[in-house]
């Protein structure tokens, strides 16, 4: 078994096929389904269950599979590490929440793509619990999500400072007011968003029957607001960029509740690459906490 036998094991899983996992591997099929029968007669295991419409992975396969994300990451980081001379270059994966991609990193990533030209910049949005489940399998370099993040695998670092707001329609006076609603609508951006958790607490703290709507962008979510369909937890820096022409009434929260803290995860034992290391140094720059 070999580095390569792992990148067709996780192409044939991603693609669910021998055919099409060749086809993104540049392969013929029939050396594909060679690697694979010669890597389960090693193991003397499945790694595949086949069907009709191509193939999935068996327990055996799965187990494998995890590993084999994990050594394809620490072969590249073997890579960077023997190339590394303190000048940035190479891949660089960064995950990010929605919210902080959208509204605090912009500049950053700009800076960044013009300062350090020779680093393949990627970034991946997602909710915390995605981000931090790929920054711990190596799919990721680091990741900015909602903290604190309790991991022993994982270093985190304060970057920015939020203070969230509750957002209604406008006719709405005071938080009291939903009380008298059967059921309040709290709209989150996509499923397993870092606020959810927040405004589920809220909205119970007030004795406020709801029930969580995720949408898939914050146009969305503005205009579902403004037409009385339910209501949201924003940072009021996202309130005053983009949303003062909305028509919608801005709610103080208990100040326990509105600050929420966006810190930088990354492996604990990675290495200080250099390509990072930038990285950082710019978020720091535009860091909310610094000082």
């Amino acid at each position: 078994m070999d580095i390569d036998d792992l990148r067709i094991l996780n192409s044939v899983a991603k693609h669910g096929s021998m055919n099409r996992a060749a086809a993104a591997l540049h392969m013929v099929q029939s050396s594909v389904t060679a690697r694979i029968r010669q890597l389960e007669d090693e193991l003397g295991v499945s790694l595949f269950v086949r069907h009709s419409r191509g193939v999935r992975l068996s327990e055996a396969g799965e187990r494998l599979l995890s590993y084999s994300g994990r050594i394809d990451a620490l072969f590249q980081e073997a890579v960077a590490a023997v190339k590394e001379d303190g000048v940035p270059k190479g891949t660089l994966r960064i995950g990010s929440t929605e919210p902080t991609v959208s509204f605090r990193l912009p500049s950053v990533l700009a800076a960044y793509a013009k300062r350090y030209p020779a680093v393949s910049l990627t970034v991946t949005t997602g909710n915390s619990s995605e981000l931090i489940r790929q920054v711990v399998d190596q799919s990721l370099d680091g990741a900015f999500v909602a903290g604190p993040v309790a991991n022993p695998l994982l270093t985190e670092e304060p970057m920015f400072r939020e203070e969230l707001a509750l957002v209604t329609q406008a006719s709405t006076r005071s938080i009291d007011d939903l009380r008298s609603a059967q059921e309040v609508k709290a709209i989150v951006l996509a499923e397993g968003c870092s606020y959810g958790e927040l405004i589920n607490n809220v909205l119970s703290g007030y004795g406020i029957k709801h029930q969580v709507l995720p949408l898939a962008s914050f146009d969305a979510i503005r205009s579902f607001v403004q037409s009385g369909i339910g209501i949201t937890v924003l940072p009021k820096e996202i309130l005053a960029a983009s949303w003062k022409d909305a028509a919608v009434a801005v709610h103080e929260l208990p100040a326990a509740m509105a600050q929420v803290e966006t810190v930088f995860i990354r492996r604990a034992d990675s290495s200080n690459r250099s390509a990072l290391e930038a990285f950082l140094l710019l978020s720091r720059a535009s860091s909310n906490l610094d000082g």
